[in-house]
C-alpha cells in the first residue's frame, strides 16, 4: 500500500475497574450470574477494564460517538487536525448508539473535525479493521490526503444489571420459559468478557518526519461465513437449524415482545471448536503464501483474542503450522485495558507505538478474529 500510520492513540473512560468491583458499575447479580462470572474471570485473564459508567449514579459517561471522538480529539491535538483535516474519517464498532444515521456521522458530529468524506464499517471485531482498511486505501490510491480511522465500543450498555432484568423480562412469559436457559448462558457468558474504549490512527502518504511511522504494508480480510453458521450475535435470535430470526419479526409477532433479543450472545460452544482452527488455521497459510510471508521475518505479534483461554491453543495452532512465532514476540494489553471488541486492535497498537519500543526495520504482525460469523484480519506493518 505503502501509506504509514503516523499518530495513534487511545481513549479508555474512568478509572481501571479491577474484578472484585465490577457489581460496584454494572450492577448486584444473582447467585447464577455470580457462579457464571467466576468461571468466566477465572479463565480471561482479564484484571482490569474500564466502563462508561459513573459509578456513584450509574449513568453513563460517553456515548460510543463520544469515546470515538475523544480518541479523534487526541490525534488532533498533536497535529491541529481540526483546522486542516479535508480527508476522511472511517469509524468501525459493533455497538454503536442508534440504528441510523451511521455512527461516523455521529463521530463526526462530536469530533471538531471540519467537512470531510464518513465511512460507517459495522461487524464486531473486525469492524476496526474494515474501517482502517478504507481509509488505507483512500490515501494509497490518492482519494484522500489523509484518513483517521476508529475503532469503539460501549459495550456496558448491554452488560448492567438493570438492562439484563429488562430484557429478562419477557423471559417471565410461559411461552418464553424454554428459553431461558440458553438465554442466561450465552448472554451471561459475554457480560463478564466485554469493556469499553476507543482507539484511532492517522494514515498519511508519507511517514512523520520527526518520529517512528508504521508502513501498512498490507491488509487482509477474510470470511468463513460461508461454511460456518452464527456464533456471536445481537439483535436477532438464533435458531435450531442455525440460522437468526431479526428482532423485527419478533416486533410483529403480536405476541409479548422478546426484549431478550436485544443482548449480545455467544455460541460458546462453537466459539471454541472453530476460532482458532478456523481463523488461524484455515486463514493464515494462504495469507503468508501470498505476501511470501515466514514466522522468522516477525518482530512482533499482536493476536486480538477474547480471553487468555486461546492463548496456548492460538500457540499450538502457529506451531502446526509451521509458523510459530516465539511467546517473548509477542504483545497484548488484554489484561489491564480488557476486550474492547473492535478498539481492542487500536488500543493494543497504541500502547506499542508509544512505548519507546520500536525499532526501524521491524517488521509487526496483526491478527484480529471476529467470531460474530468467524472473520479475521492480518496487517503487517513495518516501522520506518
Amino acid at each position: 500500500m505503502n501509506v504509514f500510520i503516523t499518530a495513534a492513540s487511545a481513549f479508555l473512560p474512568g478509572q481501571p475497574v479491577r474484578n472484585d468491583d465490577l457489581e460496584r458499575y454494572l450492577g448486584n447479580v444473582d447467585r447464577i450470574a455470580a457462579k457464571t462470572r467466576q468461571m468466566v474471570l477465572a479463565n480471561n485473564g482479564i484484571e482490569t477494564r474500564h466502563y462508561a459508567i459513573d459509578p456513584e449514579t450509574g449513568t453513563t459517561t460517553h456515548s460510543n460517538a463520544e469515546l470515538a471522538a475523544e480518541a479523534v480529539r487526541l490525534l488532533s491535538a498533536s497535529r491541529d487536525l481540526a483546522s486542516q483535516f479535508r480527508g476522511c474519517l472511517c469509524c468501525g464498532t459493533s455497538s454503536p448508539d442508534q440504528l441510523m444515521p451511521g455512527h461516523a456521522s455521529m463521530v463526526h458530529g462530536a469530533s471538531g473535525l471540519g467537512p470531510c468524506e464518513v465511512v460507517s464499517t459495522a461487524g464486531i471485531c473486525l469492524a476496526g479493521v474494515t474501517a482502517m482498511k478504507y481509509g488505507a486505501m483512500a490515501v494509497a490510491l490518492g482519494l484522500s490526503d489523509m484518513a483517521v480511522t476508529t475503532g469503539s465500543e460501549l459495550a456496558s450498555t448491554f452488560m448492567r444489571t438493570a438492562f439484563f432484568q429488562t430484557m429478562q423480562g419477557a423471559i417471565a412469559q410461559p411461552e418464553n420459559r424454554k428459553h431461558h436457559a440458553a438465554f442466561s448462558f450465552e448472554a451471561e457468558f459475554l457480560r463478564w468478557m466485554l469493556s469499553d474504549g476507543a482507539g484511532a490512527v492517522l494514515i498519511e502518504k508519507k511517514p512523520a518526519p520527526d518520529h517512528h511511522s508504521l508502513r501498512i504494508d498490507w491488509i487482509e480480510i477474510i470470511s468463513h461465513a460461508h461454511c460456518l453458521e452464527t456464533c456471536m450475535y445481537a439483535g436477532a435470535m438464533k435458531q435450531q437449524d442455525g440460522s437468526l430470526r431479526g428482532w423485527r419479526d419478533y416486533v410483529v409477532d403480536g405476541a409479548v415482545p422478546r426484549l431478550d433479543v436485544f443482548t449480545v450472545k455467544q455460541d460458546a460452544r462453537l466459539l471454541n471448536l472453530e476460532v482458532i482452527r478456523t481463523l488461524a488455521g484455515k486463514s493464515l497459510p494462504a495469507v503468508a503464501a501470498k505476501h511470501g510471508l515466514k514466522s522468522a521475518d516477525i518482530d512482533w505479534f499482536l493476536p486480538h483474542y477474547s480471553s487468555q483461554y486461546f492463548r496456548e491453543p492460538l500457540l499450538q495452532q502457529l506451531q502446526e503450522l509451521g509458523f510459530s512465532i516465539p511467546e517473548d514476540r509477542w504483545f497484548t494489553n488484554l489484561a489491564s485495558k480488557g476486550n474492547t471488541g473492535s478498539a481492542s486492535f487500536y488500543i493494543m497498537l497504541e500502547e506499542l507505538f508509544s512505548s519507546g519500543r520500536l525499532q526501524k526495520g521491524e517488521r509487526i504482525l496483526c491478527c484480529i478474529p471476529e467470531s460474530g460469523r468467524f472473520s479475521v484480519g492480518w496487517i503487517l506493518l513495518t516501522v520506518v
